[in-house]
């Protein structure tokens, strides 16, 4: 075990390690050990080269500091109690517990200066990837005549889990392509996990593996080296690639007898270890919280340091004002999450007898909002020509050029995660694109999109069976509950063109969390009233799109979203004819429809019609609750079928005349719960590859093929 020093720095380590294993051992619960093994490289970042602003924490051009290992979490908190930040040393003694700002794992928007939500391995590394894309391309569009109003760092503090994580692999693979030389990776080499040493399930040389992505990669052979440290942070600042630092630390460094070891992980240290640790450290044992009076004036200078970098920046700012009025003017208000006025003025109309696919309407409203809204930015999966979502006449984001339009590969994980780290950055309103049923390949970074409240839109297309000939592995059934189930993810399906161009305009309004867009590969008819009624009916989630005609009272609800919207509306008319008054409601957002206030609930969905019917081509589960106890479900419980899409939705009876009959039943029958497919959802089990799909002759369906070949992921 190294000698204990009584220098300054070594006082100051000693600091950030000893609050950190009280915060734990006070919780009964938490991480000591990366704290104490990290807390070298983390004071040399943070003393020496993190340039902030502890009073303000949202200053525009401050480095980014990611701790992608958040399990380590009260490293973070004792740095940002002892720089100056709002968080009370009561604070770190509430760590883990009800209503504190120190949980046990960081969460943005919760404590000041905490730059990303991270706990789950590989995100915040995903994270900081994006924030150094957004950087790049912000100071692209800003910075003019050496007037540099947009020039900042990323760093992150990474562990062995992180790195193990398919999604940093993704995330380091593009980052090193692009050559984002102003992002900095710390690895907490400390060689044990949770389960042991890291050795029983891994044995790759990570600084040849990140070489290989393109990354500049060093070595400091002794993690309490503080030269090493700041020579190898210098280094790195002087390549143009992105940089990985692999530090060899002690995981619960100075702990007699769980230093090196797994028990220094996930637990307390324990009260007896505890005092024998603090001992080691030249502390006194009987002391917790303790926070020396030299050790925190030598933190405290970021203050000061921090006021005066925002003095100067603030000046420069005007300086810049100068000359660029108007990019000073859209900088601000970028970075404020504002949009321009009139905005939304382009957004296009669709006639009633056309027939457009949502993608296609998608990318119309993609088009006709990249010009009044340019912090709209991203790109998709390696399916841009699928999903419809570059901006066309923009440049590619390469190494070479910060272009509009993102190429993220075939990395859907990935793109999750550094599509947050844009949103976490600021300056943009960041989107990203696959196929729907992909969307399970990034289900992790969309979950921490809602949970810390990102502005992201997530456009997922190929939404549905009707995706045709692709197959079953290819179109989504399970993933709209799924995806509902998620809290704070609003999960929209338009029926048509126009209610596609209103949901754009819902995912830009939006704020406090991410708009999944649901859009169709195949050609849907524009429906009669959504030119008039879509934009304020899909922004309230749900309306009336057609109601029961000669003003008489519904007897007959029929709700549907998506590509069975058409259904509904059809079958009304069949309904209507049958002398059974029908409403035809529209349900695209069910989080935003809930969102409302009852009395609108009530009048869409008038608690005493009680006869209603769902349909969605996908799984029924959740339905119960807008069908109530005396209407039917029309769902697929089952997976797809590879054919033509017209053929697949006859075969399964999602047709307006089924969904007709099952309205009558209904009504006149009292039939009620969930109505099979006619196929009846009898799936064979074939060897070892799970269900198969029925046989479909050809020529089954003499319905004619309406959506537009395009290629996909195979």
């Amino acid at each position: 075990m190294t000698a204990v020093t009584t220098d300054l720095d070594q006082l100051c380590i000693n600091t950030i390690r000893t609050l950190s294993i009280d915060g734990v051992q006070q919780a009964n619960s938490g991480h000591p050990g990366a704290p104490m093994g990290a807390a070298p490289m983390a004071y040399v970042l943070w003393t020496r080269f993190l340039r902030h602003a502890p009073t303000h924490p949202d200053w525009p051009d401050r480095d980014r500091f990611v701790l992608s290992a958040g399990h380590a979490s009260m490293l973070l908190y004792s740095l940002l109690h002892l720089t100056g930040y709002d968080l009370p040393l009561d604070e770190l003694r509430s760590f883990r517990q009800w209503g504190s700002r120190t949980p046990g794992h960081p969460e943005s928007g919760l404590t000041p200066g905490v730059e990303a939500t991270t706990g789950p391995l590989g995100q915040g590394f995903a994270n900081a990837v994006g924030m150094a894309i957004a950087e790049r391309r912000l100071a692209d569009e800003f910075n003019r005549d050496g007037h540099e109003i947009v020039d900042h760092w990323t760093y992150v503090i990474a562990s062995d889990g992180d790195l193990q994580e398919g999604i940093a692999s993704e995330a380091a693979s593009l980052a090193g392509h692009l050559r984002l030389g102003k992002l900095v990776v710390l690895y907490d080499d400390n060689q044990v996990q949770l389960d042991g040493p890291t050795s029983m399930a891994w044995s790759e040389d990570v600084p040849k593996r990140f070489e290989a992505y393109g990354w500049h990669a060093a070595r400091v052979e002794d993690g309490n080296d503080l030269a090493a440290i700041e020579a190898a942070i210098t280094a790195a600042r002087m390549d143009d690639r992105p940089s990985l630092i692999a530090g060899r630390t002690h995981i619960g460094f100075g702990s007699p007898n769980k230093q090196d070891s797994q028990k220094a992980h996930g637990a307390p240290l324990g009260p007896d270890e505890v005092r024998l640790t603090k001992e080691a450290y030249g502390w006194d044992p009987d002391r917790s919280f303790y926070v020396p009076a030299d050790a925190l004036a030598v933190f405290r200078q970021a203050v000061t340091e921090g006021e005066e970098r925002v003095t100067a920046w603030n000046e420069a700012l005007a300086r810049y004002a100068d000359g660029h009025v108007g990019l000073a003017e859209e900088f601000l208000r970028r970075m404020a999450g504002r949009l321009r006025p009139g905005w939304d003025k382009g957004l296009k109309t669709y006639e009633v007898g056309t027939e457009v696919a949502t993608r296609n309407a998608s990318q119309d409203a993609i088009q006709t909002l990249a010009e009044p809204v340019p912090e709209l930015f991203g790109g998709a999966a390696d399916l841009s020509e699928s999903n419809l979502t570059d901006i066309k006449g923009e440049a590619n984001f390469s190494a070479d050029e910060p272009g509009r339009n993102l190429r993220f590969g075939v990395r859907e994980h990935g793109m999750g995660g550094v599509t947050n780290g844009i949103a976490y950055h600021g300056g943009f309103i960041p989107y990203d694109a696959t196929f729907l049923t992909f969307s399970d390949y990034m289900r992790g970074a969309v979950r921490l999109s809602a949970l810390a409240g990102l502005h992201v839109i997530d456009v997922w297309t190929h939404d549905s069976v009707g995706l045709g000939e692709d197959g079953p592995t290819h179109q989504p059934v399970e993933h709209y509950a799924a995806l509902r189930a998620i809290p704070n993810l609003w999960f929209v399906r338009p029926g048509d063109a126009n209610e596609t161009s209103a949901a754009w305009a819902l995912a830009l309004e939006r704020r406090g969390g991410p708009v999944a867009l649901a859009l169709t590969r195949q050609k849907l008819p524009v429906l009669e009233g959504t030119a008039q009624r879509a934009r304020e009916g899909v922004r309230r989630g749900g309306y009336v799109l057609r109601d029961a005609g000669g003003g008489a009272v519904p007897a007959l609800i029929l709700m549907a979203t998506g590509s069975e919207l058409q259904l509904a509306v059809g079958a009304a008319g069949a309904l209507e004819d049958d002398g059974i008054p029908t409403r035809v409601v529209s349900l695209p957002c069910w989080e935003r429809f809930e969102a409302q206030d009852p009395s609108y609930r009530d009048e869409v969905l008038p608690p005493s019609v009680r006869k209603r019917v769902s349909v969605e081509v996908g799984a029924p589960l959740g339905w119960e609750r807008w069908v109530g106890d005396e209407g039917a479900i029309i769902g697929l419980d089952h997976f797809g079928a590879s054919a033509p899409a017209g053929t697949i939705f006859e075969h399964f009876g999602f047709t307006a005349a089924r969904v007709a009959d099952v309205g009558r039943r209904v009504v006149r029958d009292g039939l009620r719960g969930r109505i099979p497919t006619l196929d009846g959802g009898h799936f064979a089990h074939m060897g070892s590859g799970g269900g198969a799909h029925p046989t479909l002759r050809a020529g089954d369906s003499g319905v004619d093929r309406t959506e537009d070949s395009d290629p996909g992921h195979s």
